[in-house]
């Protein structure tokens, strides 16, 4: 499969995260947004690792799951406090949350 594909693919990808990142209000629509963005370029990393014969993509998309992850458990300890306190996910009520 020619690497344009992968490339096309993971454009795709990417951008559908990002749109999904400024256009919603749900934090945990954001948060499997931002997972489908940083699946975009591990896509795209494997891709271009493959294509160059060596192994040096897929040790840095190692350190971007593991990334990923601590990302995910930190964020959603947070959505967790925040939900406790305002009984929503909208990211437009947490205005209320300032001084």
């Amino acid at each position: 499969m020619p690497l344009n594909y992968y490339i096309w693919l993971s454009t795709a990808l990417f951008v559908i995260g990002v749109l999904g990142v400024l256009y919603r209000r749900n934090a945990i629509i954001i948060f499997m947004c931002i997972e489908l963005m940083l699946n975009a370029v591990n896509l795209l990393l494997v891709a271009f690792s493959a294509y160059h014969g060596d192994g040096s993509g897929q040790v840095f998309v190692f350190f971007i799951m593991a990334v990923a992850a601590a990302e995910v458990a930190v964020g959603l300890a947070i959505l967790i406090v925040i939900y406790h306190n305002t009984r929503t996910t909208d990211i437009n009520v947490l205005n209320k949350l300032k001084w």
